[in-house]
């Protein structure tokens, strides 16, 4: 097979006429010459960070999509479904990713449950990190986000990074706002990766440490706009990832939206284009082709270099999207699941507040993981407090779905709505049940419907009710891609009717739970201050 066109040449910086001669997979060789075509050959584009699991699609339903967009290539850590089902839910992601021609390039969860604080499906010790670090399918140890196990050296954490560093597999770090005296403890511990920088100073920070910043552009969690400058500032030391891409943005785009926003916001071309390629195949050594004579024949073909348009996308020499439709089929896959809680009662929804006039809330913030601690004051006693609508004061849930264990009550600001409830069984990193309403009876129904279903989504504002089931451990659908993304996009615009601004605010409330995260947050086992790491009381 040929292909001619303007070949880009990201690691010699060119970009010339000429064909590729391609034969089992590889390039064979290139030839440089005039063609008549316009067209542009680049390297196939990689995500250096994403958890498949948040577009709530299987691996093959998800790599049908990413291939449209000129995505050849992923680094992905299946952290979330191995909460719920442990090493079986690994499995599951890497058995499925194989039935497709998308490489998908998995981690081993490194920290599963990600704090002792919290009820989880499964537990992956330092025993089974050396055992999948063993494993030529496991690629690297995924986000190592218990921070203060690297850096006051929990025996448990470091023996996980031990396990990564012996089998000479790369080590990815989560650590917001973590810097100075810390963070150079922390990168002892052997992080190469981080992808929860906020500001330039705290990835610069980073960078001098040796720690690769990979720019976060997800669908709740934006970091592009404050961090772009190191594109052409450290290039080198950056990746580009998404980190979480929900069905509603995938089926819009990927990683072609970020590349042409980096390209188009003045950053140089073979800048950008190696923070999605080259530094990201280099890093975690990956059989990614980059347009080499002898690589593997990963590439895509676009119309130019401003509009960016995905004319057709090629996986070892095998045209996999021709500009139209994706040339592979997604294979079925029967649920796995572990979901174990029962209906629960109004009774479970009060909470005990007494006589207190004053309690902390949770503050969200758009495009923002973190959450600050905002001080409500009533003139009256909050006892069976369920909402302040006129301070955006809303009730919070969180409850098990792996026992029956009592439902926990707390508040939450930053949501906006004026009415209904919404539950959902994607809440980070254990995936228990999290809601968030405006009244007790919309939280009830909200959540005993998505008990039924054993997990998903779900709406209501007692005149209309709507539901997402996500069959595959409450986190994804066998379902197409058009089918999920509708259904997600329907639920998440009826909470912005209410009255919600957030730009993502189902999955903002997903990280309501996620207590590695500061400041404030809400587990299934009480509310948690994530700053001194340890539980705190509602009342203040």
């Amino acid at each position: 097979m040929k292909i001619s066109g303007k070949i880009v040449d990201v690691l010699n910086r060119e970009i010339y006429e000429g064909t590729l001669n391609i034969e089992n997979n590889k390039i064979t060789k290139i030839v440089k010459e005039p063609v008549n075509q316009q067209q542009y050959i680049l390297p196939g584009l990689i995500n250096a960070h994403v958890h498949i699991e948040s577009s709530m699609l299987t691996p093959a339903s998800f790599a049908y999509t990413a291939v449209k967009h000129g995505t050849v290539a992923t680094v992905s850590d299946p952290h979330e479904i191995a909460n719920v089902l442990g090493v079986e839910g690994i499995d599951y992601m890497t058995n499925n990713a194989k039935k497709v021609p998308l490489k998908i390039f998995f981690g081993a969860p490194s920290c599963v449950p990600a704090t002792s604080f919290e009820t989880s499906g499964a537990v992956i010790d330092a025993k089974t990190i050396e055992q999948l670090m063993l494993r030529d399918d496991i690629w690297y140890l995924s986000e190592m986000m218990n921070f203060p196990g690297v850096i006051y050296n929990d025996q448990e954490v470091h023996a996980k990074l031990k396990a990564a560093q012996q089998a000479g597999k790369p080590i990815d770090g989560h650590a917001p706002y973590l810097m100075d005296e810390n963070l150079k403890k922390y990168a002892m511990g052997g992080i190469t990766t981080d992808h929860e920088c906020v500001t330039l100073e705290e990835a610069r920070q980073k960078m001098e440490l040796g720690i690769k910043v990979q720019i976060r552009e997800g669908s709740a969690a934006k970091n592009f706009e404050a961090l772009n400058a190191l594109i052409s500032e450290r290039n080198e030391m950056v990746m580009l990832c998404t980190d979480d891409s929900h069905p509603d943005d995938l089926i819009n785009g990927f990683m072609n939206v970020i590349v042409k926003r980096a390209i188009n916001g003045g950053h140089d071309l073979f800048d950008v284009l190696s923070t999605v390629s080259t530094n990201v195949i280099e890093h975690y050594n990956l059989p990614v082709g980059l347009l080499q004579e002898g690589d593997a024949a990963d590439f895509i073909v676009i119309d130019n270099l401003s509009d960016f348009n995905i004319l057709s996308t090629y996986i070892d020499g095998n045209i996999v999207f021709d500009g139209t439709k994706t040339l592979f089929e997604i294979p079925k896959e029967d649920a796995k699941n572990r979901f174990d809680r029962r209906a629960i009662n109004a009774l479970d929804l009060k909470q005990a507040i007494g006589k207190s006039k004053i309690i902390k809330v949770i503050e969200a913030y758009d495009g923002d993981l973190t959450t600050g601690v905002f001080e409500y004051q009533s003139d009256k006693d909050l006892e069976n407090f369920e909402a302040d609508i006129d301070q955006d004061i809303l009730k919070m849930v969180v409850l098990s779905r792996y026992d029956q264990s009592p439902v926990q009550v707390g508040y939450v600001k930053g949501f906006g709505m004026k009415k209904g409830a919404f539950a959902s069984s994607i809440a980070h990193d254990s995936h228990n049940v999290i809601a968030i309403g405006t009244n007790d009876t919309d939280l009830l129904i909200a959540i005993n419907l998505l008990i039924e279903n054993k997990g998903g989504l779900a709406f209501t504002d007692q005149q209309f009710e709507e539901s997402l089931k996500l069959e595959i451990a409450g986190l994804m659908s066998n379902k197409p891609i058009e089918e999920v993304a509708g259904l997600y996009k329907s639920i998440s615009d009826k909470v912005k009717a209410c009255g919600s601004k957030l730009y993502a605010p189902l999955m903002t409330a997903a990280f309501m739970s996620l207590l590695v995260i500061p400041k404030l947050k809400l587990g299934d086992k009480g509310l948690f201050d994530v700053e001194k790491f340890e539980f705190t009381n509602l009342i203040q």
